[in-house]
């Protein structure tokens, strides 16, 4: 009887998440926030890309990686913040989140839901970033041979690291009915985890070790050099499960209140 009833509960539990994803997907475009971030960020991209100290005319070679130095810090501390300020924080301030959770729906689709549709805009933002070394290596320009794998490795790790931060993200969303103080939290300890990268190389022995597992930017560099770096792997992906196990614990307690 058991082994019957699970198909159905994995059948329900897919159909629920892709319902909820795709609501919360659609809800971004469905507003104007989406469209500004990502096309404010693919101009601002841009002209650091091309024209910032010089731009890509100086380098002399065909690399993406001054791109590649911008970006992570940018997603740190305005896009990621901006697309997860509302998943969990408008539903409490508007109350919804009592409905939503009365719903025949488990906590668990919730949360997975909202943390999908969001991490599919960002994956868009990400996705439009291979529009310029098509563009200039490929089609309408050909500016020579370009070595792709360093840039797929910086994407993958741009995806790994966006992953991480969404769940943080959706975390402090689910902690405040504020959307302002959910956008400054998650910024600021992103661009901490961000930025902490560099005080490694002025602080020594185990301190130095212990920042360089924490930070971010040390745990990008390894794919913006062309290497995928199994640590940082299971790096980004135990932030990820951590924060989402946390924030599925939050709605939890909220249910039973």
């Amino acid at each position: 009887m058991a082994a019957r009833e699970a198909p159905k509960v994995s059948a329900s539990f897919a159909r629920n998440l892709w319902t909820i994803t795709k609501r919360e997907f659609a809800g971004y475009f469905n507003s104007a926030l989406a469209y500004i971030v990502i096309s404010a960020s693919m101009v601002l991209f841009g002209l650091y890309f091309f024209f910032y100290q010089g731009g890509i005319w100086q380098v002399d070679r065909a690399s993406m990686g001054r791109m590649f130095d911008f970006v992570p810090a940018w997603i740190c501390f305005l896009t990621i913040p901006l697309f997860t300020m509302r998943a969990m924080s408008e539903e409490k301030r508007l109350g919804t989140i009592e409905l939503l959770i009365t719903l025949p729906v488990r906590d668990s689709e919730v949360v997975l839901g909202k943390y999908l549709g969001a991490l599919g805009v960002l994956l868009v933002q990400i996705a439009l970033l291979a529009i310029y070394p098509i563009a200039m290596f490929k089609f309408p320009w050909n500016m020579g041979a370009f070595d792709w794998g360093p840039f797929w490795s910086s994407m993958f790790g741009l995806f790994l690291m966006g992953a991480a931060g969404i769940a943080i993200g959706m975390l402090y969303s689910g902690m405040t009915e504020s959307q302002i103080v959910s956008y400054f939290a998650t910024a600021s300890t992103l661009l901490i985890l961000f930025f902490i990268g560099s005080l490694v190389q002025f602080v020594k022995g185990w301190p130095g070790e212990v920042i360089s597992f924490f930070s971010f930017q040390t745990r990008y560099e390894p794919f913006s050099r062309g290497l995928i770096d199994t640590r940082a792997v299971v790096y980004f992906v135990s932030v990820t499960v951590l924060c989402l196990l946390e924030s599925f614990r939050q709605l939890e307690g909220r249910r039973w209140r």
